[in-house]
């Protein structure tokens, strides 16, 4: 019998998936480029991108552009060797299918 890793549940929630697989592509994004990608409402994705900070998964930078705040998300090493186990986990499930 095989035995399967768990997978991460900060990744399993569909939209942090979705916010890590862009930063993953990405490295870094401005959160109103994922509120536009992700079609995610303001205050659920920066509930979500809280709870991947929190988690050490990425780095989140406020800086001022024209007098404007900008929200920059960056993904880490923490966050990619996350990001890594989960799409290894999942193959096994599907090689197991």
């Amino acid at each position: 019998m095989k035995i399967y890793r768990e997978l991460d549940p900060l990744l399993h929630s569909q939209l942090r998936l979705f916010i890590m697989s862009i930063l993953v592509a990405e490295e870094q994004a401005e959160f109103n480029y994922l509120k536009e990608v992700t079609k995610a409402t303001s205050g659920n994705l920066s509930a979500q991108i809280n709870i991947l900070k929190r988690e050490r998964y990425l780095t989140v930078t406020k800086k001022f552009r024209e007098n404007k705040p900008v929200t920059i998300c960056r993904i880490n090493d923490t966050g990619m060797e996350a990001f890594g186990n989960y799409v290894k986990a999942l193959q096994n499930y599907i090689k197991a299918a």
